[in-house]
């Protein structure tokens, strides 16, 4: 048994409470940790950020509590009432996109899928990769490989879209591990804050499972790596375009069908007398398809047009853009308008109401026309999470569309219709934002002309914001290219409430940038620079990525202070102590806490943000409170946290309330009076009580085993 004083036990002891700062209850546990590991060492110690660092902090504490007994029992207990480990992983079930009902001529492939899957554990991960042109049916292919071979793998079938349409496209590797962590049942509060802790985390979360993983349009091995596992029940299958190197996997080629097989799959979808009908045009048909299932089944619904339609040339002999464009040829101008203009941009999910924005074709008309286009498989369609219909693009279909665009309706009437989507998308945010957090300067104002979306409560503003948080960020994109600074600005703010309530911060982090990159060079030494700084160093701080967040805070300081913002200002250099607490440096928190307290009391009525002070004030001296606490002073901690706490029952602000009891209760334990502690536990329970703040509730129980144990 490891020895729970070993430098290997104290280690793995920091390491686990880093992992777990995700949520709130970790947190608290990372910064108490700073505060006990300063009173055994007898002088402030740097948090550790990488594992040799945190290998040292467990030296030092290792040396110390060796020959001390007293220190030894106090480290005991503090390890001991730390929060729990992750919730155990539970079946998953199926995320699998759905398969089709026709399926020809790929049996030698889901032979070769089965073998790997099946083959006698070795140590080597069980990994293929199914590898051909678009609309081969690489991607059906491992849905249904996974849809007939469930029984493989009863905890679950997971999957992911790596975005590989290139570098510049494929999705953050942090968010898809969430993504797929989530698809296992872990809440985001489970996961580890930074990324490069993810990678470990999934595959420790993965040993034991019999698992499919599949990673679709993947792009390179560097991309891939982070998710491979060598658990013996764990079967990943990486789809691409074409084979690359750098990934020792199955290669399971799929090529275009045979002729017939297509004339089979064409017989399948119609039935024998239309095939038959249509012999005069099936070999060119065949041809034109090049025996890819996509074209195939694109071009089944035109079987019984009299007369068929004359294909057109295509240049490249693509046989998806071949498709597309015989199905463009034969749309009403309206549809066809909607198709051309929505291809603009690589929107990942977009609904009727911005597609009407965009074109600007009547509201009332656009979800007919979507459902045609769906219907003619022009548009890829799937249930939104608010239960309505979203549409995207297939990447090949979207290449013909857009080209369809420049040379139809020209550059002059591209640019407007992506002028109409950016305002119509800015607009959206800004209403869901103010709604979700109504109380924050930091989201911007929705227009003053009522004509905003209402949503029914806080909840489901946040829905909305979070169910287009992919739109947005493509948005910011296009903010930048079409020279719309302002609106890729007002954007990224908007995207504040996602980022203080849902996280998602790998997923925002390049939109950031880019609104904090907009800002600099287009409205410098401004409140819009100064917020998109802080936003930016936020989502840094939770990330881990505490030097970036540094010079981020202090950009947003000075930007706030240039524009003469004072709560900005006193905000921002707020922040930069909150991330001194993280890093276990207190008294330079304490410091910036006393100078954003200096700051406010330099307001008056007349500034920006005047009625937000007493609120402000009151968590600076929560804030000191905690700084105080880590350099060991419990009683002065205690009168700036009692402050505080007077002023958040008075105002009854139950969040806050909760926070500092617990903050209060947590000095009261550093000193060993549980007597003390304990009604300000209770009192935080009670205060909780139906705020699905089940991690807090979860640390406040631990914390009151300790007060009645003494």
């Amino acid at each position: 048994m490891l020895d729970p004083t070993s430098v290997a036990a104290i280690s793995a002891v920091l390491g686990a409470i880093g992992a777990g700062m995700a949520n709130e209850a970790g947190k608290w546990a990372w910064e108490s940790t700073g505060g006990v590991v300063r009173r055994i060492v007898g002088r402030e110690v740097a948090a550790p950020v990488v594992a040799d660092e945190r290998d040292d902090v467990a030296r030092l504490i290792h040396e110390r509590i060796r020959t001390d007994p007293q220190l030894a029992g106090h480290w005991s207990l503090f390890a001991a009432r730390l929060p729990d480990g992750p919730r155990p992983v539970r079946t998953a079930g199926s995320h699998l996109p759905a398969s089709i009902r026709f399926f020809t001529d790929r049996k030698e492939a889901m032979r070769r899928l089965h073998r790997e899957a099946s083959r006698r554990a070795d140590g080597r991960p069980r990994l293929a990769l199914v590898h051909g042109p678009d609309g081969m049916g690489t991607s059906t292919l491992a849905a249904h490989f996974g849809s007939r071979h469930g029984r493989l793998f009863p905890d679950g079938r997971i999957y992911a879209d790596l975005g590989g349409g290139g570098v510049g496209s494929a999705r953050d590797t942090g968010a898809v591990l969430r993504a797929l962590l989530r698809q296992l049942g872990l809440p985001d509060e489970d996961m580890p804050p930074a990324t490069d802790l993810l990678g470990e985390f999934f595959r420790h979360c993965v040993t034991d499972r019999k698992l499919l993983v599949v990673l679709d349009h993947a792009h390179s091995a560097a991309q891939v790596r982070p998710f491979l596992t060598s658990a013996p029940g764990v079967f990943t299958i990486v789809v691409a375009r074409s084979p690359f190197p750098g990934l020792d996997a199955l290669r399971v080629p799929v090529g275009p069908l045979t002729d017939r097989d297509a004339v089979r799959l064409l017989t399948d979808i119609t039935d024998k007398s239309t095939v038959a009908a249509a012999r005069a045009a099936l070999p060119s048909l065949l041809e034109r398809c090049g025996g890819s299932p996509y074209a195939l089944r694109a071009a089944a619904a035109r079987l019984s047009t009299a007369p068929p339609p004359t294909p057109a040339a295509v240049a490249d002999g693509d046989p998806v853009r071949g498709a597309a464009d015989d199905a463009y040829r034969l749309l009403a101008p309206e549809a066809a308008k909607l198709y051309r203009l929505m291809a603009l941009r690589g929107w990942p999910a977009f609904d009727a109401d911005a597609a009407a924005r965009t074109t600007g074709l009547d509201p009332a008309a656009v979800p007919g026309l979507l459902e045609d286009l769906a219907d003619r498989m022009l548009l890829e369609r799937a249930l939104g999470g608010n239960g309505d219909w979203r549409y995207h693009y297939r990447p090949g279909v979207r290449a013909h569309a857009e080209t369809a665009a420049i040379r139809d309706d020209g550059i002059a009437a591209c640019s407007a219709a992506l002028g109409r989507a950016l305002l119509a998308y800015a607009e959206r945010a800004s209403a869901a934002a103010h709604q979700a957090l109504p109380e924050s300067w930091r989201v911007p104002a929705p227009a003053d002309d009522g004509s905003g979306r209402r949503y029914e409560d806080r909840g489901a503003a946040l829905d909305a914001l979070l169910a287009e948080t992919g739109n947005l960020i493509e948005a910011v994109r296009c903010a930048e290219e079409s020279d719309a600074p302002k609106t890729g600005v007002r954007l990224c703010r908007a995207l504040w409430p996602v980022q203080l309530k849902a996280g998602h911060h790998e997923t925002l982090l390049p939109a950031l940038r880019t609104g904090a990159r907009l800002a600099d060079a287009h409205l410098p030494e401004s409140t819009d620079a100064g917020a998109l700084h802080a936003q930016l160093a936020h989502s840094l701080t939770e990330l881990g990525r505490w030097e970036e967040a540094e010079t981020e805070a202090g950009a947003a300081a000075r930007a706030e202070e240039a524009a003469g913002h004072k709560r900005g200002q006193a905000s921002a250099v707020e922040f930069l102590g909150l991330l001194r607490l993280r890093q276990w440096r207190y008294q330079e928190a304490h410091e910036c806490f006393d100078r954003a307290a200096g700051i406010l009391d330099t307001m008056d009525a007349r500034d920006e943000g005047a009625a937000d002070r007493p609120r402000a004030s009151a968590l600076l001296e929560r804030h000191r409170g905690r700084a105080l606490r880590g350099l060991g002073r419990g009683e002065e901690a205690r009168r700036r946290l009692e402050t505080a706490l007077s002023h958040f029952r008075t105002a009854r602000d139950t969040y806050n309330t909760a926070r500092t009891l617990t903050d209060l209760a947590e000095t009261w334990l550093d000193g060993d009076d549980g007597d003390a502690a304990l009604p300000l536990v209770d009192e935080a329970i009670a205060t909780l009580e139906g705020q699905r703040a089940e991690y807090h509730v979860a640390y406040l129980r631990r914390m009151r085993e300790r007060c009645v144990a003494g």
